[in-house]
């Protein structure tokens, strides 16, 4: 079991994608860890609120390659086996999905 908010989250992810890099390593990669096979926009907000917008969160999926969420802070993910569950009280959307 893995629980995660944020950075915590996105690390476990194929990648975080070039809009949430601070520091790039020489090597230029941005994969990350990769023990789920989605990655994850964490933070999603209602316009004008602090936090991530679902405007930013399809730009930014839009730019990696892996299926993609945008999450707000009360949604979390059940993954077994490779099946992925959302559990939410809040607002989430699926913006990339696998390709078969």
């Amino acid at each position: 079991m893995w629980v995660g908010l944020s950075a915590g989250s996105m690390v476990l992810t194929p990648e975080v994608g070039d809009d949430f890099i601070q520091w790039r390593p020489p090597s230029g990669d941005t994969s990350t860890l990769g023990l789920v096979d989605f990655s994850i926009c964490p933070h999603l907000a209602p316009e004008g609120r602090p936090g991530n917008t679902l405007a930013e969160a399809e730009a930014w999926a839009a730019a990696i390659s892996a299926p993609a969420y945008a999450v707000d802070d009360q949604t979390a993910f059940r993954v077994v086996d490779g099946e992925v569950e959302v559990v939410s009280e809040g607002t989430w959307h699926q913006l990339r999905r696998a390709t078969p």
